[in-house]
């Protein structure tokens, strides 16, 4: 991380600031490795808050550059523009992820909109705030694909993708996460939305532990597969993802869609693609979804991946 290319950092985070609609919105991408010296650096809007994180320690000249820096950007014209009101500074390679606030008071709990949609944040506690910013795209994918689907949305966190499947008309969604918290958070996020709740289902279950219950409510016209790179002692990526893609040619409808997702730089298409192939010959590559522009990457291989798959 190199000090000298601040400057950079704080143009690029007002140019976008003067462009990027009323949502909520990754501003700078460092970790993309298109910004020489910034690699470790991200910022993300919230509608009012703006929230930079770093992924490596820094020494005190860069720390107490980026501080003023951001400091100064808070009195430009943009930042009155956009009603900005809170600068946070998250520690994200520290125990914890310890956050400073530089500007304003935290609202840790704010609700953004993305796509015409309504969602919860968590911010401050956790390291990550309860949406992920780069799977814009197949939230939006999945809106134009669901009408009249019977979807299936496995590792579903907070139920991104259920919100975007019913907002485009899905007749059911059952959301799957061993982790009931993450889900509580997605059936709140249902309501912020005033969704018909008897349309979504939300099962507190370890995947692999439940395929007979979860294929009750198929058979599925959409399956959609986000699951974490790793989660110690429920799920090890290159382990694991093949006995999910085993189960596919039995939940899915006739003529069903998977979207199968991984976000590691370890893997690329093929992994999905050769996987599928061995594991359910049955279904057919498509497309790989586009990322959001903001999350450019020196190695497209190494981003997110959003494959489609059909029977």
């Amino acid at each position: 991380m190199q000090s000298n290319q601040i400057p950079v950092f704080l143009n690029h985070v007002e140019q976008q600031l003067q462009t990027v609609p009323d949502e909520v919105r990754r501003l700078f991408h460092g970790r993309g490795r298109c910004w020489q010296g910034l690699d470790q650096l991200t910022c993300d809007w919230l509608q009012g808050q703006l929230i930079v994180n770093l992924f490596k320690s820094v020494d005190e000249e860069f720390l107490a550059q980026l501080k003023s820096g951001l400091l100064a950007l808070s009195t430009s014209k943009v930042w009155q523009e956009r009603q900005g009101r809170t600068i946070l500074l998250q520690h994200r390679y520290a125990d914890g992820a310890p956050s400073e606030v530089l500007l304003g008071e935290l609202d840790t709990r704010p609700v953004v909109e993305e796509l015409g949609l309504k969602y919860q944040l968590d911010i401050g506690r956790n390291q990550n705030f309860g949406l992920f910013l780069d799977m814009r795209l197949g939230r939006e994918w999945t809106r134009d694909n669901a009408k009249h689907a019977n979807v299936l949305n496995l590792f579903a966190y907070t139920c991104g993708f259920s919100l975007a499947a019913i907002a485009g008309g899905a007749d059911q969604v059952v959301n799957v996460d061993m982790a009931k918290a993450s889900l509580n958070k997605g059936r709140e996020n249902h309501k912020l939305n005033d969704h018909n709740l008897n349309q979504v289902r939300f099962m507190g279950h370890d995947i692999f532990k439940s395929w007979g219950k979860i294929k009750k409510s198929g058979p599925y016209d959409l399956i959609i597969i986000d699951p974490p790179s790793f989660q110690k002692g429920s799920f090890a990526l290159t382990k694991d993802y093949a006995k999910i893609l085993r189960r596919l040619p039995d939940l899915l409808t006739e003529q069903g869609t998977v979207l199968a997702c991984v976000n590691s730089p370890a893997v690329d298409c093929n992994f999905l693609i050769e996987g599928m192939a061995e594991a359910a010959p049955e279904l057919t590559y498509i497309e790989r979804l586009d990322n959001p522009v903001e999350f450019a990457d020196i190695d497209e291989q190494a981003s997110l991946k959003c494959l489609v798959f059909k029977k």
